[in-house]
This record gives structure tokens, C-alpha cells and sequence, in this order.
């Protein structure tokens, strides 16, 4: 009988290992290696091999570690992107990310009624809204790994993401209310409103201080009298986390999910706060880690978590769920496609958007947990909404590359031209300007 600790061990060699070389395998065949890393895990899991291999499924242990890679995740995110990126982007991102939740919400409970008319009209709304999220760690993963991080749409995308997700979770917080009997609905819209608005207020009120320490150099005082008095080796990156977590921890209490505090709290750690050089060391071992273990390990036990079996049980509840994947894909594709010329963007941009905002992941999945431990979700309703979110997850990067690949390629020509307009403002003065080594006359 082969112990608890022996079998997490072994799902975690084999889940780690083989999302390593399968996800290198499909990098190599021109896709993002996460398409490799869920296949993995649908193979390894329930709906293949995992009861002739001895896997159970996900473990407490590997759900546990669940969590630590999507908070890692999360948090390498908001290292991405910073304040100004947020407070520069004007009102573009904010319809983008409601319109991109708000549509798919509203036509998909009309959609779920007609595929499951059995659902009571809160299970409809909970399946509506999970599906109508787009997960913000899986979107920042394909950003950097399509290299859009550098462009205009990267932090487009990723702030219009933000705003999708804030709204998910205050919808999530509010139907969660509901359900719990509370006073009124009004009241519990207000309840749930005003925590987004306490939360965004604290996060506000942290960046502001921090501003103002910046601006008399007090912060910079602070910190190098840090750097010069912890002798505990990297000490920096230990206050970071502890910092971090508490923020998540606060988000989680308030009822907002711990990702949100997650994201908000790398996001507050810029080259100004951290100090230029300790933010760049930061950032490459946030990157080590984060790519080189969270990651594989994360998307692999996003398909070892589901199982088909369920959903193919029957001819009417395969094409059930056949049907509501499309419509999660179409209604991503039609919204962003729809939207993105409004904002003067191409049309590449505009078809890569509605690709990239198509992917789900962490947040509907931690919200499904949630839903299946209090008992609004069955294993099979819960088994449709990741199955949903594992589907959407692979066509997202597979979709959106022939047209990522111009976008590219077109970014690269403009750095390129801009380096050579850097170079035509060098003064035409022969003397200032270096001679060719090569050239036999000499200087």
C-alpha cells in the first residue's frame, strides 16, 4: 500500500516532468507550451490513465500546491505591469474588460437555461458567470510568451483583464450573498460593492504613501538602511512575499479571492519602490521559479483535475456540453473582435484580442471549487465549467498565433526603424563620427 506522501511525490515527478518536455515539444512545434502542459494532465488524470496508473486525481497535497503556483502566478503578473501603465491607459481598457464580461454573463445564462433547463436559476447564473471570465495568469502567460509584453496591446490586454476580473468577482460576490439570505438584494449588491471599493481604497491608499515617501526620499532612505542592516540572504524577496500573501490574505477576507491581492500587490513593486537594481533581481527569480516549476506544474493539474467521463456519459450531455463551449469561445471572439476597432486598433489586433481574451483559468476554477464545496455545484456541473475553461484555455493560444506572429513581426520592424531614426540624429560632423576600422584610409 503505497502511502500519501510516496503517491504525491510520484503525481508530482510525473506531472512536472512530462508538462516540461511536452510543453517543450509544442514550443517546438510552433504553440505555447501551456497547450502541452494541460494535455498532459487530462491524459495523466481521471479521463485516461490516472486509474490504470494508480492516480487518484488531485490530492490534498497537489491542490494545496495548486494554490502556491497560481498565487506565484499572480503575483509575476502584476510585476508586469505597473500604476502608471494603469493610470495611463484612459477608459479603453475599463469598456474593454466590462464589455468582455458583461455580454458573455448575460446572453450565456440564457444559453445555460436552454442546454440545462434542470439548473436552478442561481446554478445558471454561477455556470454563466464562470464562464464569462478571462483568466488573468493564463492571458499574462501567453503575453510573455508571444513577447506582446512590450507593445501596446500586452498592457492593454492585461489592465482590460484586470477590469474583467473585478467585475467577476464582485457579480461572484454579490450571487454568493444572495444565496446566503440575505436582507435584500439591494443590500447585498451594496455590501459587495462597496468591498471592491475598500480593497481598491487600501491598495490606493498604499501606492500613495509610497509616492509621497518618493517624493521627499525618505523610501530611498528606508531602503538602503534596509539593505544595510538584514544580514538574512535574500531578505528583500522574503518581505516581498510576506508582504504579498498579507495582501492576499486581505483580499481572501474580504471575500474577493486571494489572486486579486495577489496581482495588486507585485503590481505596487516597481523599479521605484524596490530600487531599480533589487527590482531586477526580484523579477529574474520570480521568473526562474515561476517559469521553471509553477507554471508546468500549474496547467497540469488544470487537465489532471478534470474528468471527461462525466461529461461523455451520455450523447445528450456531451453535446450539452459540446454547445456551451462554443458559445464560451464565440462569445469571447465576437466581443473582443467587435470591440477592438472602436479603439482604432487593426485588424490583426483586433482577431489576436478576441483569441487572447478567450482563455480561462484560476479564477473561474477557484471559483468552481468554492461553488462545489458549498454545494451549489455537482462533481458534473463542476466537471462542465473546468472543461469548459480547459477547452477555451487550449484554442486561446492556437488561435491567436497566425495573428500574433504579424503583430510581431511588425513590433520588431518599428523598434528596428526606431533605432535607426535614434541613429540619424547623430550630428553630421565627420569628426564626431567613428570611423570604420576596416576602411584602409585610416580616421
Amino acid at each position: 500500500m503505497t502511502d500519501a506522501t510516496t503517491l504525491f511525490l510520484i503525481s508530482l515527478f510525473l506531472l512536472l516532468a512530462c508538462a516540461v518536455f511536452v510543453g517543450e515539444l509544442f514550443s517546438r512545434l510552433g504553440q505555447a507550451a501551456l497547450v502541452g502542459q494541460i494535455i498532459v494532465g487530462v491524459i495523466l488524470g481521471p479521463t485516461v490513465l490516472g486509474p490504470f496508473i494508480g492516480l487518484p486525481g488531485v490530492s490534498t497535497e497537489l491542490s494545496g500546491l495548486q494554490v502556491v503556483a497560481t498565487f506565484f502566478i499572480l503575483m509575476m503578473a502584476g510585476l508586469q505591469v505597473t500604476p502608471a501603465q494603469i493610470r495611463n491607459a484612459g477608459v479603453g481598457p475599463v469598456l474593454l474588460g466590462l464589455g468582455i464580461f458583461v455580454i458573455p454573463f448575460i446572453f450565456g445564462a440564457a444559453v445555460v437555461h436552454l442546454l440545462y433547463p434542470s439548473f436552478s436559476s442561481l446554478e445558471n447564473l454561477f455556470v454563466s458567470l464562470t464562464i464569462s471570465i478571462t483568466a488573468l495568469p493564463v492571458l499574462a502567460i501567453m503575453l510573455r510568451d508571444f513577447d506582446l509584453m512590450r507593445g501596446r496591446l500586452g498592457p492593454y490586454l492585461i489592465n482590460a483583464s484586470v477590469v474583467n476580473e473585478l467585475a467577476a468577482v464582485t457579480a461572484f460576490a454579490i450571487l454568493l450573498r444572495v444565496r446566503s439570505g440575505g436582507s435584500s438584494t439591494w443590500v447585498d449588491v451594496l455590501y459587495a460593492v462597496g468591498t471592491v471599493l475598500l480593497f481598491l481604497g487600501s491598495i490606493l491608499a498604499v501606492y500613495f504613501v509610497l509616492q509621497a515617501l518618493r517624493r521627499n526620499r525618505s523610501w530611498e532612505r528606508i531602503s538602503e538602511r534596509f539593505h544595510l542592516t538584514w544580514r538574512t540572504r535574500e531578505a528583500g524577496l522574503a518581505v516581498l512575499i510576506v508582504a504579498a500573501l498579507g495582501a492576499a490574505l486581505y483580499s481572501q477576507l474580504l471575500g474577493l479571492t486571494f489572486i486579486v491581492g495577489a496581482f495588486y500587490a507585485g503590481m505596487l513593486v516597481t523599479p521605484e519602490s524596490a530600487g531599480r537594481r533589487q527590482h531586477r533581481a526580484i523579477s529574474v527569480v520570480f521568473d526562474a521559479v515561476t517559469w521553471g516549476f509553477f507554471i508546468p506544474i500549474f496547467f497540469a493539474l488544470v487537465g489532471f483535475d478534470t474528468d471527461f467521463r462525466l461529461i461523455g456519459a451520455t450523447v445528450v450531455t456531451l453535446a450539452a456540453f459540446a454547445a456551451l463551449a462554443l458559445y464560451a469561445i464565440f462569445s469571447k471572439v465576437f466581443v473582443g473582435t467587435s470591440l477592438a476597432p472602436t479603439l482604432g486598433w487593426s485588424g490583426q489586433e483586433a482577431y489576436a484580442t478576441g483569441f487572447l481574451l478567450t482563455s480561462r483559468g484560476a479564477v473561474e476554477l477557484a471559483m468552481a471549487v468554492i461553488l462545489l464545496s458549498e454545494g451549489v455545484f455537482t462533481q458534473t456541473v463542476y466537471t462542465i465549467v473546468a472543461g469548459v475553461g480547459l477547452i477555451t484555455t487550449l484554442i486561446s493560444p492556437i488561435g491567436a498565433r497566425p495573428f500574433v506572429k504579424q503583430l510581431v513581426s511588425d513590433q520588431r520592424r518599428t523598434e528596428e526603424a526606431r533605432r535607426w531614426a535614434r541613429l540619424d540624429t547623430f550630428p553630421s560632423d565627420s569628426s564626431v563620427i567613428p570611423s570604420d576600422p576596416l576602411d584602409p584610409r585610416g580616421p
